[in-house]
């Protein structure tokens, strides 16, 4: 039942980031810039054929064999559950899964990912809704494995006697 929600909520996140993305193409022309929060945050519509900073341009099959190991990783740590993941780190997995899905639709639908979330209080690359979900599931899943699931740190194979 667990899995069936965590599609789910991986489903909804990558419509909410489909939705949000058609709605700046459709409303927003390109490098166009909109003032959402005055000098905090506004909407520039930009295609990006790489990652972060523009890197890795080009190299959309670099991106797809990525996640593709990540779905197998996934699944296969869903089966044979040797990480020992808790019920909240599996949540922050569906919201990185969901972000890079939402992410993946676009470079094969399109060629490039549409982003449009920029930061004007600080230079940071202009990022989009499933990046959010991508940076947050990330951070999270972290920290709650730091601090609330010590047990996922040691190494639990035996030791030979001496």
């Amino acid at each position: 039942m667990q899995a069936i929600f965590m599609a789910v909520f991986a489903a909804l996140i990558v419509a909410f980031d489909q939705i949000t993305k058609l709605l700046v193409v459709q409303n927003i022309a390109l490098f166009e810039q909109v003032e959402v929060i005055p000098g905090v945050v506004g909407l520039t519509y930009v295609q990006n054929f790489g990652a972060a900073f523009s890197s890795f341009q080009g190299m959309q099959w670099l991106f797809a064999v990525i996640f593709l190991l990540f779905t197998a990783g996934i699944v296969w740590e869903y089966k044979k559950k040797s990480l020992g993941f808790s019920k909240a780190e599996w949540w922050c997995i569906a919201a990185i899964y969901g972000g890079g899905l939402g992410n993946m639709i676009d470079r094969l639908r399109l060629g490039y990912v549409v982003d449009m979330i920029e930061t004007r209080f600080i230079k940071f690359p202009i990022f989009n809704v499933a990046d959010c979900f991508i940076t947050c599931g990330c951070i999270a899943l972290i920290a709650h494995l730091v601090f609330f699931n010590k047990g996922f740190w040691k190494d639990n194979k035996k030791k030979p006697s001496p």
